[in-house]
């Protein structure tokens, strides 16, 4: 079995087929969903796919992108689902930024307040982080050091900076996905046999970072294979054995 520990079923892109792609991804082998908290306005969205079927969990919070739009008050009961395994897709994203100084260092510290206020909330609640962290890797692992709490989390999309791996002391996992198969993911796969095989979790990003030989394409759950496949050629293993430790690790870390 695999667990897709990041798709966003509750983007429109799968408002016409979600059963379809749900019941493509179980013949492939990915029987569990999490679909992260990234946009409140489909939040309402995620919480009834989680409901009407039962291999399906959902996270709380809101993407850098969208720092503007966060509202804790609004957010906070949905914490309380028994859907509910985690806090976020939250963290920092410098790689798009407003022109000019003072324009810059307000979005970060902007970014900084939301990012640090959804950790504590975790903190709070005793659930994992999953963190987006793109451009921002010396902040936010400051951020992370300085507030972050035993329960740890993931590093969605871990994008290959070795500064973040002592995070695995954290209880801090590392989702990889469809870019570990990318032709230009040099960084990535060097750093990767790097990675504690007990911090390993699998990811898509569905709808986003497709993974070849699907470039190009909408993603889905179903393509956790071909990523799995590429971590049991990097790692030296099988890939029945990359499936069953990186279940293990998502279920210890998500508590599903």
């Amino acid at each position: 079995m695999i667990i897709d520990t990041h798709c966003h079923l509750d983007d429109t892109r799968y408002e016409d087929d979600l059963d379809e792609v749900i019941a493509h991804a179980r013949t492939s082998g990915v029987e569990k969903f999490i679909i992260p908290g990234a946009d409140p306005s489909t939040l309402e969205r995620a919480v009834q796919i989680a409901e009407n079927d039962a291999s399906v969990y959902f996270a709380v919070g809101v993407h850098p992108y969208d720092a503007q739009n966060y509202d804790r008050a609004f957010l906070e009961p949905f914490t309380a689902h028994p859907k509910c395994v985690a806090i976020g897709e939250c963290g920092l994203d410098y790689f798009r930024l407003p022109e000019g100084k003072e324009a810059i260092a307000a979005e970060k510290k902007y970014q900084k307040e939301v990012f640090v206020d959804q950790i504590l909330w975790a903190k709070e609640l005793k659930k994992p982080l999953i963190v987006h962290i793109r451009e921002a890797s010396t902040d936010a692992l400051e951020l992370l050091e300085s507030y972050a709490g035993e329960e740890g989390g993931v590093l969605h999309c871990y994008n290959a900076d070795e500064s973040l791996l002592k995070l695995a002391k954290r209880n801090f996992y590392y989702g990889i996905g469809g870019v570990l198969t990318f032709k230009n993911a040099r960084k990535l796969i060097n750093v990767y046999p790097k990675i504690p095989q007990e911090k390993l979790i699998i990811e898509t990003d569905a709808p986003y970072l497709t993974p070849h030989p699907h470039r190009g394409e909408r993603n889905e759950p179903a393509y956790c294979t071909f990523v799995a496949d590429k971590m049991s050629e990097l790692s030296g293993v099988s890939r029945e054995q990359i499936e069953t430790l990186t279940t293990q690790n998502a279920q210890r870390l998500f508590g599903i």
